[in-house]
């Protein structure tokens, strides 16, 4: 009998917290080790689904660097990166372009499916809902060409809006277009920040392979402001592809996003802990 006490106790915890979110906008950037460990990945998946059926328009964004770089090694295509950004040359951008719309992205779909949501995958190519440019990155001081990586000019929301809205999960794979019709691979947290606040959504949750945002002590920061980020990057304490995870989230919470949170993708249910819990897991970003 105690234990079934205990059950109904979280219940009532996370309660107003649904009222709270019930109706509202949460984008998941869904990537690191959440996408390779199977237990890990059920786990995410029921969280999702749950948000759906309490009430929430939870939007997925996924990464997919382990599979495209699975696939260029199968094809003997060298990669690199520079500040955390993958260099993308036509053939990895035609090879990452084939991995993350036709392999990852229905593969999240049909995991969400199979959790009783009614998942549907797209890219930012359909119906232009990620337009972009081509994005030059600093290198020692210089602009650097890293190739056919975008940088995000316009989200187009109507279609977003009409799916997770409706009983869909919205499910986007991070490739944008230009206006000649060419595609870009753009950074997964990029994508998802943006999209964030074209929505103006409540919550944007970036799930990653560590606790969250340390000081250079080790530990972990719960709450963390912009000029700290940017102090923190300047004395590389964050470093490589945490560089643009944090920016995408101090640019999410500048344009109008409620709270962003950065947590442990490598915990059970890390969502429905951030979301549902008093105490939440990882590092918050304020205003």
């Amino acid at each position: 009998m105690q234990e079934l006490i205990k059950k109904a106790g979280i219940l009532i915890e996370a309660l107003p917290y649904i009222q709270r979110l019930y109706g509202k906008t949460v984008v998941v950037k869904y990537g690191g080790n959440a996408m390779v460990n199977e237990a890990l990945k059920k786990s995410v998946m029921e969280d999702i689904t749950l948000l759906k059926y309490v009430g929430m328009n939870p939007i997925v964004v996924h990464g997919g660097g382990p599979d495209i770089t699975a696939a260029l090694n199968t094809y003997g295509v060298q990669s690199s990166f520079v500040n955390g950004l993958r260099v993308t040359d036509a053939q990895t951008m035609e090879i990452a372009q084939m991995v993350l719309v036709g392999k990852t992205n229905k593969e999240v779909v049909a995991n969400l499916n199979l959790m009783g949501g009614k998942a549907v995958g797209f890219c930012g190519i359909d119906g232009n809902v990620i337009e972009c440019e081509k994005q030059t990155t600093l290198v020692d001081g210089v602009e650097t060409d890293i190739g056919f990586v975008g940088k995000i000019t316009q989200v187009n929301t109507k279609l977003l809006e009409l799916v997770a809205k409706d009983e869909y999960i919205p499910v986007i794979a991070p490739i944008g277009v230009d206006k000649n019709g060419q595609s870009y691979n753009i950074n997964a947290d990029t994508v998802a920040g943006a999209i964030a606040c074209a929505l103006q959504a409540e919550k944007l949750i970036l799930l990653t392979d560590v606790e969250g945002i340390k000081s250079d002590d080790g530990s972990v920061l719960f709450e963390i402001g912009r000029q700290e980020v940017f102090d923190m990057i300047e004395n590389k304490v964050i470093t490589s592809g945490m560089i643009p995870k944090v920016l995408s989230c101090i640019e999410a919470i500048d344009g109008g996003v409620n709270r962003v949170h950065i947590i442990d993708g490598r915990i059970a249910h890390c969502i429905l802990l951030e979301i549902f819990t008093d105490t939440g897991i990882g590092t918050m970003f304020r205003k």
